[in-house]
C-alpha cells in the first residue's frame, strides 16, 4: 500500500477523516490535473485499505480497483469501481460481511459506487459475456489484500482479451459507432459530453484496450495530451457544478474556463475540440488498421488452400496500383510510391490528397507523416499544378473530408494556408450551425462540389466556398475582413488578378442574396438595383447563387428550405434581368390581381373581412417534399389595428408568418366609396394541418371588435409552457436600415423568435403615425429578423430623425 505525503492524508482513520482530507485536497489550487487525480486515488486507496484491514479479511481475498479508478484517474465526483475478489475458499458469509464493511462506509459518504464480489473464474466468465466488464478488468489494480490473486486474474484477462480480439474488437467497434450516433461528435457540439461523445474519454479508453490486444496501435503523438486535457476539463466541471456530470453545458463553461485558468468559454471549447479531434483521428486510423489486419488474417487460410499446403512458402506480393505521380493504392489506402521524393516535390502533398479523395481512399497516416516532415514549402504564388490539385481535392465531394482531416492532423493545411489557423476548431455559438468554422468551410466546399455544373467557373466556386467564412477568426464583420484575407489567399494560391477579385467579391457578399431575399421587398426596384450594383456581372451572380445554397446546406437543416430557395431564385432572376439591361417594373403601377380585386369588392359590399387560402404546389427536395408556403389573402375596410389583429390571430392558430404585403386598393366609384386594405400573407403551419378560413375570419372579426384579447391568450399559452433552463436571450435591437428605398423607410427588428412577435410589433406601431407597407420575416433557430417597410399616412418616407425616434420607441416597447 502506498503512503501519502502529509498534505494527502490525515491521521484520523475513519470516514470523517477521509472526507476532510478529500475536501482539503480538492480545494488546493497548486496541484490540479494529473497530480490531483493521482493524489485523490492514493488517498482513496489508503482509506479503503484501512477499511479492508479493519474488517479482518479472510485469506485469499483482495480489493481491486477497476476502470477509471484502476487507472488512478479519479475526478472529484467520479464513481468508485470496485471488485471484491476471493479465491472461493473462504466462507460465503465471511466474504459478504467483508463486502458490507467496505461498501456501507462508501455509501454513507454519498460517493457513487459500482461494486461486485466475484471469484477469478466468475470475473473471467462475466468478462466473456460483458464487453464493458472486460474493458474495466483490463485496468485492474490491487488496492488491498492478496496481490498475487489480482495479478493472476489480470494476466488471465489480458490473455483472453488478446486471444478473443478477432471477435471482441468488431463488437467493440460497433458499440463505439452506436455511442457516437447517440452522443454526437465532441469536436462540434456546443454542449458536449466529455466522456460519451465521439472523440471523448470513452474513445481514449477504447484506444488503450485496442493497443492491449496487440492487434493494432493508435498514433501516439498528442494522444496523451488530448486525453489529459479532457480529464482536466471534467475535473473543473465537477468542481464548478458539484455534480458527477460529463456534459459541458453552456451555463457552466465560463466557470470551467476560469477553473482551468483559460481566457474565456470560447478558448475552453477550442481546447476541448482540439483534444477531441486528436482522439477521433487516432480512432479512425486505429479502427482502419484493426479491420485491415482482421481481413488479412481471414484471407490467409483461403490463400493457403488455393496455393496448396506448403506450396507457397513466401508471402504473396502486395498489389500497388498507381493513382498519380508518386502516389499508389495499397491495402485500401493511398500511400507514397517507392520512387516518391517529397523533399524534391512540394506539390506532392496536394497531389496525394487529391488522388486519394478522387479515389475515395484514406491517406495512409505514415504517408501523411512523411509528407509533413519531408515536403518542402510551395513557392508563392503556387504553381498551376498545385492550384489544380487543390481544386480537384475540394471537388471530390464527401471523400474530401477524411483526407482533409488527415492533412490537418499533421499540420499540412496550416502550412499551405496560414490563415487557416485562426478558424481551426473555432466554435460557432449560433445553434443553427452544425460545425466549427473550419469544418463548416470544408462542408461548404463539399456541398458546392455538387453544384459545379451550374457555374462557368467551378474552380472559383470551390475556392470561394472554402474561404467564405475565413474572416471569422478576426474581430469585426467577418465578410469585410474575409474579403481581404480571401484576396491574399487567392493570390497566394496562384489565381490572376481578375479571378482574385471575383473570389474576394463573392466572399464579401456571400450573405447578400439570402439576407436580401428574406428581409427585403423584392418588388422595390432599389432592392434589386443595389444587389446588381454589388455583384457586377452575371458570372459573379451565378457563383453567389451556388455558394448561397452550398453555405446554407452546410450550416444545418434550419438554414435552407424550399421557401428560402424560391425567394433567392426570384431575386437572382430579377438581378440577372438588370445585369442584362432589362428595365425594372414600377411596383406603384402594378394593378391588384383579380383575386385581390374580387375580395376587395366582397368586403366593400359586406363591410366585413373576407379571407381566402391558396396552397402552393409542393416542391420536392432531396430531404423530401416541402410546401413552399400558403398564401393567405385578407381584405377588410381600412382601419387602425389591422396588422396586430391579423398577426395575432395567425399566432393563435400556430401559423408562422414568412412575409406580409399590405396595400390599399381603390375601387372604381360605381362600386362604392372608400378604399379597402388587402393583406397578402405567406404563412406556414408550425405543425398539423392548416386551420379553416372561416375560423380565421371569425377570430379576426372578434379581434377587431375587441371581444378577443389576443395578448392575454398568447400570454396564457406562453405561461403554460415553462421556459427551459439556459442562457438568457439578448435584448431586441431595432435599427433603421440603409436600404435606399424610394418606396418606404425600412425598419429592421432583431429579436428572440417567439409566437406573436409580429403581433407585438404591430401593437407597438399602433401609437405611431405610420403605415406599414410590407413586412418580411426571417428566422434562423431562435433568432428572428423582421423587416418593416413603413411610410407616413400619405405614403411619403419618414425623415431621418422621425425614423430614428420610431426605431427607439419600438425597441423600448419590445423590451
Amino acid at each position: 500500500m502506498t503512503n501519502l505525503d502529509t498534505s494527502d492524508t490525515t491521521e484520523e482513520p475513519g470516514p470523517d477523516g477521509y472526507a476532510a482530507a478529500r475536501l482539503l485536497l480538492l480545494q488546493e489550487k497548486e496541484r490540479p490535473g494529473p497530480p490531483r487525480r493521482a493524489a485523490l486515488a492514493r488517498l482513496t486507496d489508503d482509506w479503503l485499505a484501512g477499511l479492508f484491514a479493519a474488517a479482518a479479511p479472510p485469506r485469499g481475498t483482495a480489493l481491486v480497483a477497476v476502470g477509471g479508478y484502476g487507472r488512478a484517474e479519479l475526478s472529484p465526483r467520479s464513481d468508485l469501481d470496485l471488485l471484491l475478489l476471493h479465491d472461493g475458499t473462504a466462507d460465503k458469509a465471511a466474504v459478504a460481511a467483508l463486502a458490507d464493511r467496505i461498501w456501507y462506509p462508501v455509501w454513507d459518504l454519498g460517493l457513487a459506487l459500482d461494486h461486485s464480489v466475484r471469484t477469478p473464474a466468475e470475473a473471467r466468465a462475466t468478462a466473456g459475456e460483458d464487453l464493458k466488464a472486460h474493458l474495466g478488468l483490463l485496468d485492474a489494480r490491487t488496492v488491498a489484500g492478496d496481490a498475487g490473486l489480482v495479478a493472476a486474474l489480470r494476466t488471465t484477462v489480458l490473455a483472453d482479451w488478446r486471444n478473443q480480439a478477432p471477435r471482441r474488437l468488431p463488437e467493440l467497434d460497433g458499440l463505439c459507432r452506436e455511442r457516437a450516433e447517440r452522443a454526437g461528435e465532441l469536436q462540434y457540439l456546443l454542449e458536449p459530453d466529455l466522456k460519451e461523445a465521439r472523440g471523448g474519454l470513452r474513445d481514449a479508453q477504447v484506444l488503450r484496450a485496442v493497443a492491449a490486444s496487440w492487434l493494432a496501435d493508435a498514433p501516439r503523438e498528442g494522444l496523451d495530451t488530448a486525453r489529459r486535457r479532457l480529464l482536466d476539463a471534467r475535473d473543473a466541471l465537477h468542481l464548478a457544478t458539484g455534480r458527477a456530470t460529463d456534459r459541458l453545458a453552456l451555463q457552466e463553461q465560463d466557470a470551467v474556463a476560469a477553473g482551468l485558468g483559460l481566457l474565456d468559454a470560447d478558448t475552453l471549447l477550442r481546447e476541448v475540440y482540439e483534444a477531441a479531434r486528436t482522439i477521433s483521428y487516432a480512432a479512425d486510423v486505429t479502427w482502419r488498421e484493426v479491420h485491415r489486419v482482421l481481413k488479412a488474417r481471414s484471407a490467409r487460410p483461403r490463400l493457403r488452400t488455393l496455393l496448396g499446403r506448403g506450396g507457397g512458402a513466401g508471402k504473396p506480393p502486395v498489389e500497388r496500383t498507381p493513382l498519380a505521380e508518386g502516389v499508389v493504392e495499397m491495402d485500401g489506402e493511398a500511400v507514397l510510391a517507392r520512387s516518391a521524393r517529397p523533399e524534391r516535390d512540394p506539390v506532392l502533398p496536394l497531389r496525394a490528397a487529391a488522388a486519394a479523395a478522387q479515389s475515395a481512399l484514406p491517406v495512409s497516416p505514415h504517408a501523411v507523416r512523411r509528407l509533413a516532415a519531408a515536403a518542402g514549402p510551395l513557392p508563392v504564388p503556387w504553381p498551376a499544378e498545385a492550384r489544380e490539385e487543390l481544386v480537384t481535392l475540394l471537388g471530390a465531394g464527401e471523400a474530401t473530408v477524411p483526407v482533409w482531416e488527415a492533412l490537418e492532423a499533421e499540420g499540412i493545411i496550416t502550412r499551405l494556408l496560414p490563415d487557416w489557423e485562426r478558424v481551426r476548431c473555432r466554435p460557432q455559438r449560433n445553434p443553427v450551425h452544425t460545425w466549427t468554422v473550419d469544418r463548416h468551410l470544408v462542408e461548404t466546399a463539399v456541398r458546392a462540389s455538387s453544384l459545379t455544373r451550374r457555374v462557368g467557373r467551378p474552380d472559383l466556386l470551390l475556392v470561394a466556398a472554402l474561404l467564405h467564412d475565413i474572416g471569422k477568426g478576426w474581430p469585426g464583420d467577418h465578410s469585410v475582413v474575409g474579403e481581404t484575407i480571401a484576396r491574399d489567399l487567392a493570390a497566394r494560391i496562384g489565381f490572376d488578378r481578375t479571378d482574385t477579385a471575383i473570389i474576394a467579391t463573392v466572399v464579401r457578399h456571400h450573405l447578400l442574396l439570402v439576407e436580401t431575399a428574406t428581409r427585403r421587398d423584392l418588388d422595390d426596384p432599389a432592392t434589386v438595383q443595389s444587389v446588381a450594383t454589388a455583384v457586377g456581372t452575371l458570372g459573379t451572380l451565378e457563383l453567389l447563387h451556388a455558394l448561397t445554397e452550398a453555405d446554407a446546406l452546410a450550416t444545418g437543416p434550419a438554414a435552407w428550405s424550399s421557401w428560402r430557395a424560391s425567394l433567392v431564385a426570384d431575386l437572382v432572376k430579377r438581378v440577372a434581368g438588370v445585369l442584362a439591361g432589362e428595365p425594372l417594373p414600377d411596383p406603384e403601377a402594378a394593378a391588384p390581381s383579380a383575386e385581390q380585386e374580387r375580395l376587395a369588392i366582397e368586403t366593400l359590399r359586406t363591410g366585413e373581412p373576407v379571407l381566402a387560402l391558396r396552397t402552393e404546389p409542393v416542391v420536392t427536395e432531396p430531404e423530401g417534399p416541402e410546401p413552399v408556403g400558403v398564401e393567405l389573402l385578407i381584405a377588410l375596410p381600412d382601419r387602425p389595428g389591422v396588422l396586430p389583429a391579423a398577426a395575432g390571430v395567425l399566432a393563435l392558430h400556430r401559423l408562422t408568418v414568412r412575409a406580409a404585403d399590405l396595400r390599399a386598393v381603390d375601387l372604381p366609384g360605381d362600386l362604392g366609396p372608400g378604399s379597402v386594405l388587402v393583406l397578402d400573407w405567406r404563412v406556414a403551419a408550425e405543425y398539423g394541418s392548416l386551420p379553416e378560413a372561416a375560423r380565421l375570419r371569425a377570430d379576426l372579426v372578434r379581434a377587431l371588435d375587441g371581444s378577443l384579447d389576443i395578448a392575454a391568450r398568447l400570454a396564457e399559452r406562453e405561461a403554460a409552457y415553462p421556459r427551459r433552463r439556459g442562457l438568457a436571450a439578448p435584448p431586441p435591437r431595432v435599427t433603421v436600415a440603409a436600404a435606399d428605398s424610394r418606396l418606404a423607410t425600412v425598419i429592421e427588428v432583431r429579436a428572440q423568435d417567439a409566437p406573436g412577435l409580429l403581433h407585438r410589433i404591430g401593437r407597438a406601431l399602433e401609437g405611431a403615425a405610420v403605415r406599414v407597407r410590407s413586412a418580411h420575416v426571417s428566422t434562423l433557430g431562435a433568432n428572428a429578423v423582421d423587416t418593416l417597410y413603413v411610410t407616413r399616412p400619405d405614403g411619403s418616407l419618414l425623415p431621418a430623425e422621425e425614423a430614428s425616434d420610431l426605431a427607439r420607441a419600438l425597441e423600448e416597447a419590445l423590451r
